[in-house]
């Protein structure tokens, strides 16, 4: 089973830009991992952000991007607005 890692929580002001990593128990992140990125608000299903480390569906702002850095995945939410305020899971592929 491989778990993943994500921060607690994190604070940003308007307009700045905050970074979230995801790191996976079984070692570096890879593209061939194909991490993805989902954002959850209350009562709501979670919304499709990044897929295949950094590709956005259609209709998502660029304003979101992901990559990988280091040994982990990332997402970096630029000019962050009120409503970017929610929950964000890393989601990742694991082959044996």
């Amino acid at each position: 089973q491989t778990l993943v890692t994500q921060e607690p929580s994190l604070s940003v002001s308007p307009e700045g830009t905050v970074t979230l990593t995801c790191a996976m128990s079984t070692g570096a992140v890879a593209t061939g991992n194909y991490p993805s990125w989902y954002q959850q608000n209350p009562g709501s299903a979670p919304r499709q952000l990044i897929y295949s480390t950094n590709s956005r569906p259609s209709g998502i702002p660029d304003r979101f991007s992901g990559a990988i850095s280091g040994n982990k995945a990332t997402l970096t939410i630029n000019r962050v607005q009120a409503d970017d305020e929610a929950d964000y899971y890393c989601a990742g592929a694991q082959f044996r």
